[in-house]
């Protein structure tokens, strides 16, 4: 959209906005008196996946070292669905600039599990400590990082401050901003906008996403159109000799059908419409994959309720011939479920989360299904509608209709899946406009 402006290696800090200076103190104030909250759902959620209770030092600032003397390049990736888009831009990073070690921090465990899956041991993970002052002023006097890049849409006013001060540039890789978003930050109008000029440089995945970018207060010299890295991703060789065997022990003659990236309230739904499904297709099976690793058990429960046949990706019998519902409780091998696949559902669609990256399964050639609240990937979604390669779906009746058209028709599941992977292929570059924004600041 605009060209970059060359940045210095050091850059000024922003000047300070006196009413922004405010509202962040009493942001400071309010995030202190919600910690208790907080604390207590991180325990909440630790009931079903003990991993958010590690390494808890952390999310306060607390941490060892880097070993080395290698600059710090600073990579955020909240959760598993950004720390997934984010693999392609840190393994570009290594090949380009191996003079670098790279810091990656998440907040969720999932997130973190991914990186550390794909990344391995040549990225130093962290957890992104809560956006207080001592707790992100710890980690950047710890790490003393030179950039930092955030994928997607995180705006925390004290890590942008701080970064400022100390004139560490921030760059905002991916950005994807709904209006619902935008509305919320628009209500505090001065701290958003004295965030944003705190902003180095921002790559918004579409035209809609930069214009309410600006509509916010962003440079318009600083922030360029650069389309979604998601498009980028690449799956390794070996993932369709995987899927092969994989599919062998599932069943070669029977239909499967994966919900994948599920949350509560919408495992249900699915479950009663496979079980419509299963009337029609009696061989047909169900891989269910929950967003969530504490959701496993609950998802079960309701599996049990409708005396469907599970068993669990963890524990997999000898033979799956009479199970119906195969949960996948693994982590890391949800492009190994969609590649045996035949039809996908993408989660967060039945319900308002707002969708997950539909672009995985269409890049596999598969078609895609979801429903009806995909604000998070608007853009996508379209596309992938509108060039025939995915539907979307209102109602249950209207997912067990477009599920049992594709079970039941190969011809028809082919030339979808063909047409998604050409989007795919059609919409790859972002990446490389990503890289060159950030030349600017890397090569000096």
């Amino acid at each position: 959209m605009h060209s970059r402006a060359v940045h210095d290696m050091n850059p000024a800090p922003a000047p300070t906005v006196p009413h922004a200076a405010g509202q962040r103190h009493l942001y400071t104030l309010l995030h202190w008196l919600w910690m208790p909250a907080i604390l207590l759902r991180l325990t909440w959620r630790a009931r079903g996946n003990r991993a958010y209770l590690r390494n808890l030092p952390q999310r306060f600032g607390f941490g060892s070292e880097p070993q080395g003397d290698q600059p710090i390049l600073w990579l955020h990736a909240v959760s598993v669905g950004e720390a997934q888009a984010a693999v392609p831009l840190l393994r570009n990073l290594q090949q380009r600039y191996p003079g670098y070690q790279l810091l990656v921090t998440t907040t969720t465990p999932t997130g973190r599990d991914r990186i550390s899956q794909v990344m391995g041991d040549t990225v130093v993970l962290r957890y992104m400590p809560y956006d207080l002052p001592a707790a992100i002023g710890r980690l950047i006097r710890q790490v003393r990082p030179v950039m930092l890049m955030i994928m997607e849409t995180e705006l925390w006013p004290n890590l942008f401050h701080l970064c400022s001060r100390h004139r560490i540039p921030v760059y905002l890789v991916n950005v994807r901003l709904s209006a619902h978003s935008a509305a919320g930050y628009r209500r505090f109008a001065s701290i958003s906008r004295a965030m944003l000029a705190q902003v180095a440089g921002i790559a918004a995945q579409s035209q809609t996403d930069a214009t309410r970018l600006l509509s916010l207060g962003a440079d318009p010299d600083r922030l360029e159109v650069t389309g979604s890295i998601k498009f980028d991703f690449q799956h390794p060789a070996s993932l369709r000799e995987q899927a092969e065997v994989l599919r062998r022990y599932w069943g070669l003659d029977r239909s499967v059908f994966i919900a994948a990236s599920t949350h509560e309230g919408e495992e249900a739904q699915l479950l009663d419409a496979f079980v419509a499904i299963k009337s029609r297709i009696p061989s047909c099976l169900l891989v269910l994959v929950p967003r969530h690793p504490e959701r496993f058990a609950v998802v079960a429960g309701l599996c049990q309720r409708r005396s469907l046949n599970i068993a669990l990706r963890s524990e997999p019998p000898r033979d799956l011939s009479d199970v119906e519902v195969l949960i996948g409780d693994s982590m890391g091998e949800l492009p190994l479920f969609y590649a045996a696949s035949d039809a996908a559902f993408v989660g967060g669609s039945l319900v308002a989360v707002g969708g997950h990256n539909m672009l995985e399964p269409a890049a596999l050639g598969l078609p895609v299904i979801f429903g009806p609240h995909v604000y998070n990937f608007s853009g996508i979604s379209r596309l992938l509608v509108d060039c025939g390669a995915a539907r979307q779906v209102k109602t249950r009746q209207q997912l067990v209709q477009a599920a049992l058209e594709l079970l039941s028709d190969a011809n028809l599941r082919h030339h979808m899946g063909d047409l998604g992977r050409q989007v795919v292929a059609r919409n790859r570059g972002a990446l490389e406009q990503v890289m060159r924004m950030l030349a600017g600041h890397l090569r000096q």
